[in-house]
């Protein structure tokens, strides 16, 4: 079956946390999360690497909006349920839809992070892929030392499958890094 005709919810919550696609216009609040978070996100993650407008924000929200829509990859915003505000990005990337198989792939604005938010945000995302895509295997990679984002699928009983020595090259300072692979599978 070609994965743009899978049917599937665009939106679903936790006890804390609504869950969903992003959608045009969520450009202002990812952009303002990811001023907050500048010095947070910067070790870890490329995008932080380059100054980015509001607009280019935007840009990336309604690309992952239509990427979404044709099931190439499901990028998540996450929402606290009873304030409305924005507090995560998150989603399920580097599909194969002929498993189903898929990475879960995170990051917090760093004014709401230490509150199980994101582990929280996590594991209804995996129970979101199990029951409603039917995935076989979802997978979490991060850097070796990012011990927050590591703590995660440690937390959910995720297992540590390997660490891939020398596997990525880190977007703040270029140095050889090693990536650790913690996978569920059924």
């Amino acid at each position: 079956m070609n994965p743009i005709l899978k049917e599937f919810p665009e939106e679903f919550s936790t006890e804390r946390l609504v869950i969903r696609m992003p959608r045009p216009g969520d450009g202002k609040v990812v952009f303002d999360a990811i001023i907050a978070s500048i010095n947070e996100l910067k070790p870890w993650m490329p995008f932080a690497q380059k100054e980015q407008s509001e607009q280019d924000v935007e840009l990336n929200i309604r690309s992952s909006y239509i990427s979404f829509l044709k099931r190439e990859d499901l990028r998540l915003l996450v929402f606290l349920k009873e304030t409305g505000e924005f507090i995560a990005s998150s989603g399920l990337h580097r599909i194969d839809w002929s498993i189903p198989k898929f990475e879960i792939g995170y990051w917090i604005d760093s004014r709401f992070s230490g509150k199980g938010y994101m582990t929280e945000a996590v594991k209804g995302i995996a129970d979101f892929a199990f029951h409603e895509l039917g995935a076989r295997r979802v997978e979490i990679r991060c850097d070796e030392k990012n011990v927050k984002s590591r703590a995660i699928p440690e937390r959910l009983g995720f297992t540590l499958e390997g660490i891939l020595k020398n596997d990525d090259v880190s977007p703040d300072t270029n140095e050889l890094r090693d990536t650790c692979i913690y996978a569920k599978i059924v």
